[in-house]
């Protein structure tokens, strides 16, 4: 049964961790959901992640319907321009570099309508910049969702000045829609939620970088002294070391030394010690 106030048809594109958990949210909501991947292999791959996802959430016991019969709204494409021309909502979920997100959300502006609304699930790049590149930027906006994205109860809602508070409201509307919280954040380097997060993961890495305690004291000591759900080096270990660096490093060109990425965290990301993903960075998750 579909919630009346999600879009009927919406787009994913980029079907990894976070663009299949978006995915996930809308069909278990009633939307149907094509998630556009670069090629045939990829997109079966997502369409798999999707079903994963959605087979722990039956055994948790948080769908409502038959996880088969929520897969069947999913839909997986390795062209953009196969996107359904009734999308309402695309959401750009691709690696974190500005120049494939801009290669991306210029490809979905000339697939789908001039109604749809355009965002992108980056965590830190600027929606200003990506927009600039779009015909009608006021349809751009930005929708930070967070790993992993069915359980997260927080989307970030990022405006830029071109964003249209009409486009803004809807977002937000979707957002509640799929039983999560919408923060609204002005367009800045690193929003709210990357800037405070990151730096915080760069101070507990230089705290462990310097011996001041070891991975698991850090963490202990900020989720039982000040109540995080997760420790920064854990968190940092589940968003990808990675990850986190590409942010630090855009932070850093952007806001200053106090993004620097410390040398340890470069050397884990260079011998492969990536986190969850990879099955060792801070933690040993294997």
């Amino acid at each position: 049964m579909r919630a009346s106030e999600v879009p009927e048809s919406i787009g994913v594109v980029g079907g990894g961790r976070m663009g299949s958990g978006i995915a996930q949210v809308f069909a278990t909501q009633g939307a149907r959901v094509s998630v556009v991947e670069s090629d045939a292999a990829a997109a079966t791959a997502a369409r798999k992640r999707v079903a994963d996802g959605l087979a722990k959430a039956a055994e948790r016991g948080k769908l409502e319907e038959d996880s088969a019969t929520v897969l069947e709204r999913v839909t997986v494409l390795d062209d953009l321009t196969l996107l359904p021309s009734d999308v309402e909502l695309v959401v750009e979920a691709v690696p974190e570099r500005a120049d494939l997100k801009v290669d991306v959300l210029t490809g979905v502006e000339s697939a789908v309508s001039e109604d749809a609304i355009l965002a992108s699930n980056t965590s830190s790049l600027s929606i200003a910049e990506l927009g600039a590149a779009l015909r009608e930027p006021g349809r751009f906006v930005g929708m930070h969702f967070f790993n992993p994205v069915p359980p997260s109860k927080l989307v970030e809602v990022v405006t830029a000045p071109h964003t249209r508070e009409s486009v803004a409201h809807r977002v937000r509307s979707w957002v509640r829609a799929l039983g999560k919280t919408d923060v609204v954040v002005r367009d800045s380097p690193g929003f709210a939620t990357s800037r405070l997060g990151v730096l915080l993961g760069l101070e507990a890495i230089r705290m462990l970088e310097e011996g001041v305690a070891d991975a698991a004291a850090i963490d202990n000591a900020m989720e039982l002294g000040y109540r995080h759900p997760m420790g920064p080096l854990r968190s940092t270990d589940l968003v990808g070391l990675d990850v986190r660096l590409a942010i630090a490093e855009y932070l850093h060109s952007t806001l200053g030394e106090r993004f620097a990425p410390p040398q340890l965290l470069r050397d884990k990301v260079a011998a492969g010690e990536l986190g969850r993903k990879t099955g060792r960075g801070f933690f040993d998750w294997s």
